[in-house]
């Protein structure tokens, strides 16, 4: 699921229908590693709030997103996580403008040299104790741009997602 974008084609290409795609949400997990699914491998495990996270951050949340190249798509879902639909601020999770005051970090885009710096200088304004969510493909693997001479990931070397979100 870290490198899926969630097109669809491989399950209409697929005649023994193997692949399904199905309307389940909940498929976020503590590790990469954890959304690979497969033959006798069951889909993630709902991905469960550290004891230390829930005592720092329950009831209050503080993220800032940052776009590190990427093409818009994982944005518009996040901006609609603030809408009347889906109403994130009920359970205390608001977007902030400025790094100082966030909690958190969600990276999304495949992280590009152009915005290495950016990446950098937006975590170092973050006070501690903070953490980082890698959400879409892009910010999981690279996604559809892995292979591009254009990326710099080293941010997710040195520090690691406490949620990767595909």
């Amino acid at each position: 699921l870290a490198r899926c974008v969630f097109c669809n084609e491989c399950a209409l290409a697929c005649p023994e229908c193997k692949i399904e795609f199905t309307p389940e949400t909940r498929m976020a997990a503590t590790r990469a590693e954890d959304l690979v699914v497969g033959p006798g491998r069951a889909a993630p495990a709902p991905a469960e709030t550290s004891a230390a996270l829930h005592r720092l951050f329950g009831r209050s949340l503080k993220l800032r997103q940052v776009s590190a190249g990427g093409c818009n798509g994982c944005e518009l879902e996040l901006n609609a996580l603030a809408n009347v639909n889906f109403d994130l601020q009920r359970y205390g999770i608001e977007w902030v403008a400025s790094p100082r005051h966030a909690d958190g970090l969600v990276l999304t885009g495949p992280l590009t040299r152009a915005m290495a710096e950016a990446i950098e200088l937006t975590w170092e304004a973050m006070p501690e104790p903070r953490f980082l969510i890698s959400f879409g493909a892009c910010a999981l693997s690279g996604g559809l741009y892995a292979d591009s001479e254009v990326l710099e990931r080293g941010f997710l070397a040195r520090f690691a997602p406490a949620l990767c979100v595909p």
